[in-house]
């Protein structure tokens, strides 16, 4: 009898359906599991390729408006969908905090990517090992929030 192993993109889709529903049923609050009490927000982009909406919740940190988020992938060696999505399409929508509005994704370059890098990590220092397991550098995205008019 053969078996065969859970397709790990099954439960990864399972892992962020439950993450999304806490977070949205809580005004921006993950109340359970790994993420439980760590600020994650919602991060809504275009398909590059697909044009299809794609949803992704990432950890951020806060740099006075804007809130910040990384590139990491765990320290794979590319980076995730979502950042070629917004270099793709840099206006994305974002859920934090019980909140939905628009914003312009804009990466960070030279002491400013490293100032909110270490900021970032200070807070959440397992980005700290995601650098250290790839050769890339790891883009650091600043979302701005675009003014309602």
């Amino acid at each position: 009898m053969t078996t065969t192993a859970p397709d790990p993109r099954a439960a990864f889709a399972e892992f962020t359906r439950a993450l999304v529903e806490d977070l949205r049923a809580h005004d921006g609050v993950v109340t359970e599991g790994r993420f439980a009490g760590r600020p994650v927000l919602l991060l809504h982009t275009v398909g590059a390729k697909s044009g299809e909406a794609r949803l992704a919740p990432l950890v951020y940190s806060r740099d006075g408006d804007r809130h910040v988020i990384l590139a990491s992938k765990g320290g794979a060696p590319v980076h995730p969908a979502w950042y070629v999505n917004l270099l793709a399409s840099p206006i994305v929508t974002v859920e934090a905090e019980g909140e939905t509005f628009k914003a312009r994704a804009v990466v960070a370059a030279g002491a400013e990517h490293d100032r909110l890098y270490a900021a970032h990590a200070a807070s959440n220092p397992v980005f700290n090992e995601y650098q250290e397991k790839t050769t890339r550098k790891i883009p650091v995205v600043a979302l701005e929030r675009l003014r309602e008019d």
